[in-house]
């Protein structure tokens, strides 16, 4: 097949497009030529920015394709020129959309793509439905291609997953946990939650390029492995050889009392219970099954890192922020116990 990624450069989509030229695909990625990464060989690279629709429309003119996927899409504004673009040049569209678009909060723990969209604490997730709801118009009224595709939390070798981090990533986390210093979690970690690496993600995704019963569906792809935070952050201090001292803070004082978006991040997605139902992937993609177990994948993840300074960012002022949530509440605590 002859596919375009816009973007393919991020923790989904690299996996993606190594595991698409594994299969001999053709394949293009049109984005700015911005991340230092090695593409792998065969990828034919369009440089342009995207967002100045006349120069992309230069680009893409001599081509037509039969997968042309979104990855860096957040607003309709950006899929309302893609459906310009590709109306006629492609066979199929994706668009990576958010598993955070389902209702929070939840109704019911278990998700299937027919859970409702609504979530407003978060204007990213909304932004997602907004796109969702302009592609789910196209298709039904001018037969555009569409496919949405609904990923949640994916990872992949260059940064651990966690619920709690500053702006720079996890490292300054993962510097706390082997330092021996506490670590916050939030909530009491006992809260479900399901971590997906981004080699699995692909095999999903791999299943719907070019599938003609993929053809106007939405499709979530994540792991079956469900997991506790407290589970996630266990495993993250075994694969560092370090004991896990853990620090349970409130998602909602956690919120109101740092600069960082934990109102979306939190209250509208991590700090609810899910659980995915797969079966409408494992149908359209007979035979699609997670393998990455997260304790295993996240030792991969870890030992990336520890072997990559360059990706090690630090981050004081979060570190600095996370004592003085641990400081206050312990000062707190003693005050109370010394009034009784």
């Amino acid at each position: 097949m002859k596919i375009l990624f816009i973007g393919g450069t991020g923790t989904i989509s690299t996996a993606i497009t190594k595991a698409v030229c594994e299969q001999g695909h053709e394949l293009y990625l049109v984005n700015r030529g911005l991340r230092d990464k090695k593409l792998p060989e065969g990828v034919i690279q369009l440089i342009c920015d995207v967002n100045q629709e006349d120069e992309f429309a230069k680009i893409i003119a001599p081509y037509e394709f039969d997968v042309v996927a979104d990855f860096i899409a957040f607003h309709p504004e950006q899929l309302q020129r893609d459906v310009r673009l590709f109306k006629s040049k492609t066979k199929q569209f994706i668009f990576i959309s958010s598993a955070s678009a389902y209702q929070k909060p939840l109704a019911d723990y278990r998700i299937t793509e027919g859970t409702p969209l609504s979530n407003p604490y978060w204007e990213y997730s909304r932004n997602k439905i907004t796109c969702e709801e302009y592609l789910i118009k196209e298709y039904r009224n001018n037969q555009f291609p569409i496919t949405i595709v609904r990923p949640s939390h994916t990872y992949g070798e260059q940064s651990v997953p966690l619920g709690v981090h500053g702006n720079n990533g996890s490292w300054q986390v993962i510097k706390r946990m082997i330092a021996g210093k506490p670590v916050i979690i939030h909530g009491d970690g006992t809260s479900l939650w399901t971590m997906t690496h981004n080699s699995d993600f692909a095999k999903g995704f791999l299943g719907l390029l070019g599938n003609i019963h993929a053809i106007g569906e939405t499709v979530q792809i994540t792991s079956d492995e469900t997991l506790t935070w407290n589970q996630i952050y266990e495993s993250i201090a075994k694969a560092l050889g370090v004991t896990l001292k853990a620090y349970y803070v409130p998602s909602d004082f956690l919120y109101k009392t740092s600069a960082y978006d934990f109102y979306g991040s939190l209250l509208g997605d991590k700090a609810n219970s899910v659980v995915f139902d797969n079966q409408k992937l494992k149908r359209l993609v007979p035979g699609f099954v997670a393998t990455k177990r997260f304790d295993q994948g996240v030792k991969e993840t870890i030992d990336f890192l520890l072997a990559h300074p360059e990706f090690q960012k630090e981050d004081l002022e979060f570190d600095h922020w996370c004592d003085c949530v641990i400081q206050e509440l312990e000062s707190a605590i003693q005050r109370v116990k010394q009034s009784k």
